[in-house]
This record gives C-alpha cells, sequence and structure tokens, in this order.
C-alpha cells in the first residue's frame, strides 16, 4: 500500500467501501452488513479511546506554549474573533439557504411518535454552562466529557504558566503523554482507508437511499450549505484575507478533510490537522500547537452552525410554528457563541438541542433527525476540519507565522509518523 498515498488509500477505502454497501443491501447479506458494521464501529471505537487523554494533553501543551510565541494574547484574540466571524458567516449560509429551500414543508412525519431527546448538562444555556465545570475530574474523563475535559486542560494550562518553572515537570510529562498518544493514534489512522470501508459501506447498507426520501431537501440543504462554505467562503476568505492560492489550499489540506469526512471526529482527526497545518500549509508550529487543539474542540462551522440552522426552521416547519426575525437572530447567536457545545465528538445532537431549547421548539424535533445524523454528520466534520485550518493560515499569514514556500511546496508525503519522518531527515550541513 505504501505505493499508494495516503489520500488515494482513503479514497480507495471509499469506494469499496460504497460498493460493499449496494451489494450487501441489493443482495440483502446479512453478514456483510454485520461485518462493515464491525469494522466502522471498531475504528470509531479506536479513535475515541484516544480522546481523553489527547485533549488534556494537547490543550495543556497548548496553553503553556503560548508563553513561547510572541504576542500570544493577540494571536489569541485574533484567533477567536475569526472562529467568530467564520461562524457567523457560516449560519448566515444555513438561515439562508432554509428560508430558500422550506426543508421543513410538505414533510409529512408522524411526530406524535417522535420521542424527546433532552440530554442531561445540554437542554438550556444554564444545563451548558453549569456542565463546562466538572464534579467529578474522574468522571469527566470515564463519561468522555470533551468540553469538562477542555476546562480542565485550560485552568491547569493557565495554572502552569503561572506557577513558571516550578510546573516544567508537570509539562514534561504532559508533552510525553501527548506525544506517545499521537503516535499511537496515528497508528490507528493509518488503518483509516480500512474503517472507511467499514463506516462508508455500513451506512450504505444500512440506509440506502430510501432513509433520505422524507428528509431529502434538509440533507440536501446540508450538504448545499457546507459546500458553500468550503468552495466559496474559506476560498474567497483565503484569497482576498489570506492572500494565498484556495487551491493550494485544499490540496494540501485534503487528507484531514477526508479523513473527517469518513471518521466523523474533530478531535479524531486532529493529530493529521495539526500536521497538515504545520508540514504543508507552513503555519509556525508553535502557534499550531495552539490553535489546531483550540480549533478541534470549539471551531465548528458544520455542526454548530449550518446544520443547527436548518435543522430549528425544520422543526419549525414540521411542528408549523412560525420564526420571526428575533429567532433568526438567535439562531444566530446560539451557533457563534455555543459551538463549544458540539466538543469535538461524532454528531451535533448537543448543539441541536442547545438551538431548540433556545428557541422554544419542541426537543421531539431531534429524534426526528437521529437517522439521517450519521449521513449529514460526515459534511458536517469536513467543513469544522476545513475552518479549524483555514483560520490557522488567514491569522498566521496576517501575523507573518505563515512560510509560503512551505505552503507552495509540493504536498510532503504523510505516510510516516512524525517521529519516523524526522529520523530520515538529512542532517544539515556543517559550515
Amino acid at each position: 500500500m505504501k505505493r499508494f498515498s495516503f489520500s488515494l488509500q482513503l479514497l480507495l477505502g471509499l469506494v469499496a467501501g460504497v460498493a460493499l454497501g449496494f451489494i450487501a443491501r441489493a443482495g440483502d447479506v446479512a453478514w456483510l452488513t454485520t461485518t462493515l458494521t464491525e469494522v466502522g464501529k471498531i475504528f470509531v471505537q479506536l479513535l475515541k479511546l484516544a480522546v481523553p487523554p489527547l485533549v488534556f494533553t494537547a490543550v495543556v501543551v497548548s496553553v503553556a506554549n503560548l508563553r513561547n510565541v510572541n504576542g500570544a494574547a493577540r494571536l489569541a484574540g485574533k484567533t477567536l474573533l475569526w472562529f467568530l466571524i467564520t461562524s457567523l458567516i457560516a449560519v448566515a449560509f444555513g438561515i439562508g439557504l432554509g428560508l430558500v429551500i422550506n426543508p421543513g414543508q410538505g414533510v409529512t412525519i408522524a411526530t406524535e411518535s417522535a420521542k424527546a431527546v433532552d440530554l442531561e448538562g445540554a437542554g438550556t444555556w444554564v444545563d451548558f454552562l453549569t456542565g463546562i465545570i466538572p464534579t467529578n475530574i474522574v468522571t469527566a474523563f470515564t463519561e468522555l466529557n470533551v468540553l469538562q475535559i477542555v476546562f480542565l486542560g485550560a485552568v491547569l494550562g493557565a495554572a502552569a504558566l503561572a506557577v513558571g518553572d516550578k510546573a516544567e515537570p508537570f509539562l514534561g510529562f504532559s508533552r510525553s503523554v501527548l506525544e506517545l498518544v499521537q503516535k499511537a493514534l496515528w497508528w490507528v489512522i493509518r488503518l483509516a482507508p480500512i474503517g472507511t470501508a467499514g463506516l462508508i459501506g455500513k451506512s450504505v447498507a444500512s440506509y440506502g437511499w430510501d432513509l433520505l426520501a422524507p428528509l431529502a431537501k434538509l440533507s440536501a440543504g446540508v450538504y448545499i450549505g457546507c459546500l458553500l462554505v468550503l468552495l466559496v467562503s474559506y476560498p474567497l476568505l483565503l484569497a482576498f484575507v489570506g492572500k494565498v492560492n484556495p487551491i493550494t489550499f485544499y490540496r494540501n489540506a485534503w487528507p484531514a478533510i477526508e479523513l473527517a469526512f469518513v471518521s466523523r471526529s474533530s478531535v479524531g482527526t486532529m493529530p493529521l490537522t495539526q500536521r497538515v497545518t504545520t508540514e504543508r500549509l507552513g503555519v509556525d508550529r508553535d502557534y499550531a500547537s495552539f490553535a489546531v487543539p483550540f480549533g478541534a474542540t470549539t471551531k465548528m462551522d458544520g455542526c454548530a452552525a449550518i446544520y443547527p440552522a436548518l435543522a430549528a426552521i425544520f422543526v419549525a416547519q414540521v411542528f408549523h410554528i412560525p420564526l420571526g426575525v428575533g429567532q433568526y437572530l438567535l439562531i444566530a447567536f446560539v451557533s457563534v457563541v455555543g459551538s463549544a457545545a458540539t466538543a469535538g465528538l461524532t454528531g451535533a445532537i448537543v448543539m441541536l438541542t442547545l438551538t431548540l431549547s433556545t428557541l422554544g421548539l419542541p426537543l421531539e424535533g431531534v429524534g426526528l433527525l437521529l437517522a439521517i445524523d450519521p449521513i449529514l454528520d460526515m459534511i458536517r466534520t469536513a467543513t469544522n476540519v476545513a475552518g479549524q485550518m483555514v483560520v490557522p493560515v488567514l491569522v498566521g499569514r496576517a501575523e507573518g507565522r505563515l512560510d509560503e514556500a512551505v505552503f507552495n511546496a509540493p504536498p510532503q508525503p504523510l505516510d510516516d509518523a512524525p517521529a519516523e519522518r524526522a529520523v530520515r531527515a538529512p542532517e544539515p550541513a556543517i559550515a
């Protein structure tokens, strides 16, 4: 397989998965459907296994690394500002599409059979804000509450900055754990072509096209909205703000976007996103070590902006509840401010629940959309990860932390782990 690039391997896995899925569905081959399901499930479980230590140590180290960056506060502020701006643009696309296509009009779904989905700690803004702070440090990790893990990592990273040299043993330990987890996760990522075949094959075999029929306009709207952000918003920002070639950006960033599409996990894709951002896009490593983990847990243009906007309009129309200008402004506010609620894991149920409860819409609407969530989550996560690379490029370019020679160079291969590439790198000549 090393004769093929990693991107091509992912593409081959995608094609094989679609083909096997159609075979399993058309021929009603139960064992093939089961095999594809288990392969995909194991791959996702392996990704999730690394999430708690990866997120915690990445946030601790990224916050601590700010002391090595000149103008750290300005960089962090600019990064957050661009996160907010791009999220606002994305939610505008979502609301605009919703008003044009009216995704819930004419949809005949038995709403009385839908069950309310009110996730504990995610139903209201009070629940969300209080849910950020863990009541028990252990349960934050065992229950995989990424938002609480991010909070703990940020607090301890800031404390380490304040303590100074005395915190170096803790930071050294955190860096070592981060390197170990990233190394192990890279081995998992190398299995992505097989995982891709399982995940895509299972979706095709289980759902086919029948499930999308009553929700066709919503599904199309989510994909069109994400593609508008990917192919219009981001390229314009890259060309006119970042003053870089958008085609070159996507050529270099494609492996991370592709993996995000099939894995449906921004956090699981984070090690590859970070490598692409530094090795292919030329963003300064110290800044990227802060911006990428920060983005992987808070920058969600697909899951937290486009999807909640369209889904809220869909639910309102299905339940025949009119929305006014105030409600649309609320959608924008929730999408921009509450995007951290998605926390980089698969699915956007938490964010949708938060949006519906803020607007006073029936939470039963979440239950109506659960069945197609995996299909929609693929393009949402790809959009998320693309945005998580666009912003560091924009800020890096403005702050002189973007190496244009690296950005414009032919894409570096990503087939080996970072440590292996470093070992084989040629020694610099001694003057």
